[in-house]
């Protein structure tokens, strides 16, 4: 027992060990989720991040380490985000047939996600960085840390935030949409890109293509809305 745990103290430095737990850990979540019949509580990535994230926890291992393996996956966000223009391209006549209701919508959907959850905060007499590092909470994580840290929020609290929106959305958007009644495709894609950005569009290709596509859309769309109306909310509401 003396000598494995002298082991595991030198295997927890190595970067390919954290890469290895980290995909092991999406099997084992993926596993799970297939045999919940893709219930929304076993969405593979929550419990992914959940399971890595109580591992760290309790080998007291600090996020520098583990991120020194896990930067390898990050570095694949880029291709996978530009992957996503092979749905859109498929989808391309419906998206070009629906583009003034979807810049409406969308539009509609980025003030509201950020209006509303500023306005609450400063209801609540929360600090200024906090309300700033809130307000892009819908745009996924790069772009949103970016609005963030030039309005003068935390960067790092705004991708916290945009983690729990995205992990609360995946866990609730089956009963909104059944109790919203809705039931078009591309409108379930908007919704999930919108709210729940980089894990509902992956969601979303699993389940439609269609749907995918307009996720898919909806993230790069939001991301550019919300840059754009979101220093003109923040001097609107007085921030």
């Amino acid at each position: 027992m003396h000598n494995f745990f002298h082991i595991w103290v030198y295997l927890r430095t190595q970067p390919l060990l954290w890469l290895t737990i980290t995909l092991c850990m999406w099997e084992v979540a993926r596993a799970i989720d297939i045999r919940a019949g893709h219930h929304a509580l076993s969405n593979p990535t929550v419990m992914a991040i959940v399971l890595t994230a109580a591992l760290l926890l309790l080998t007291h291992t600090s996020y520098q380490t583990y991120f020194s393996g896990a930067e390898y996956i990050q570095f694949l966000l880029g291709p996978a985000t530009v992957a996503l223009a092979v749905p859109m391209y498929a989808n391309w006549p419906v998206i070009k047939r629906n583009f003034l209701a979807i810049i409406v919508s969308l539009t509609a959907g980025s003030m509201v996600a950020a209006g509303s959850a500023m306005l609450i905060l400063r209801a609540l007499h929360a600090p200024r960085m906090v309300i700033i590092s809130l307000g892009p909470k819908s745009v996924t994580t790069p772009i949103a840390m970016g609005i963030a840290q030039d309005l003068g929020g935390n960067p790092s609290l705004t991708a916290v935030f945009v983690m729990i929106t995205a992990m609360f959305g995946i866990l609730v958007y089956p009963v909104v949409f059944r109790v919203g009644r809705v039931t078009d495709w591309r409108a379930r894609g908007l919704a999930a890109g919108v709210a729940m950005h980089g894990l509902g569009t992956a969601r979303m290709l699993t389940i439609d293509e269609t749907a995918g596509a307009f996720a898919g859309l909806a993230i790069g769309l939001n991301g550019v809305i919300t840059s754009l109306f979101l220093p003109v909310m923040i001097v609107v509401f007085g921030i």
